[in-house]
């Protein structure tokens, strides 16, 4: 699938809107679209967007990319969305989508060069929801910190029982790598089952655990990662 690109009074209406919202109409949460084999998964919050395509059997991750909503007063209905990350920048130099959309019921159809139908996943909130931004490795000693002014940014985004970590630079639009599935987040155990890993589809299936704990706000992450490596990593919430 290709998205198309959309000419300049569409990026200017993009960018001049007063801030970003979503659409009242749709809600947050998480959307799925299944079309041969194919998954497509779409996260939503009030202020953020993030679609992924990735084959399911065998495993094969497709594109993701994600970014800020944006009103679109003159388009009519659609989803506008300055990107932040892009995995297929280097081909098609997509910076902003505005795709046209509509709902029927608790359904989103979006047009993505054909009209696809995203059906909402069970809502299920969890310790750890919402979006966080890499700050550093730990443990915490006071130590130089990855802000939201570094462009060189990993994201991780928790929503109804999925997650994925996004890893990219906002300046030169580098995407680095992503990965994502459902996990759990309970007394202190967090626990990620990996749908989609881009460096490496042999991974997918994998169960890792953690420990986690919330200090100061920010989510302290240990455990040891898909190559077995001891992690231990401190994330921020976004704001």
């Amino acid at each position: 699938m290709e998205y198309k690109k959309y000419v300049a009074p569409i990026v200017v209406c993009l960018v001049l809107g007063n801030g970003a919202f979503i659409n009242a109409q749709i809600q947050p949460g998480v959307y799925i679209s299944d079309t041969d084999n194919i998954r497509h998964e779409l996260k939503i919050d009030d202020t953020y967007m993030i679609y992924t395509e990735y084959r399911q059997s065998p495993p094969k991750f497709i594109r993701t990319i994600g970014g800020f909503l944006r009103e679109e007063v003159a388009a009519g209905k659609r989803l506008a969305v300055l990107l932040e990350f892009n995995s297929n920048y280097e081909k098609d130099s997509l910076r902003v989508l505005s795709i046209p959309m509509e709902m029927h019921g608790k359904n989103l159809v979006l047009d993505l060069n054909s009209k696809m139908t995203f059906t909402p996943i069970t809502k299920k909130e969890q310790d750890l929801d919402g979006a966080w931004l890499f700050a550093t490795r730990g443990p915490d000693e006071a130590q130089e910190r990855r802000g939201e002014e570094n462009p060189r940014k990993t994201l991780k985004f928790l929503q109804d029982g999925r997650f994925q970590w996004i890893a990219y630079n906002t300046e030169t639009f580098e995407f680095f790598g992503t990965g994502g599935g459902s996990f759990s987040s309970e007394d202190g155990a967090y626990v990620e089952n990996i749908d989609f890993f881009s460096r490496d589809d042999s991974r997918v299936g994998a169960t890792l655990e953690f420990d986690y704990e919330l200090k100061g706000g920010e989510w302290h992450h240990s455990g040891k990662n898909s190559k077995g490596e001891a992690l231990y990593e401190i994330w921020a919430p976004r704001k």
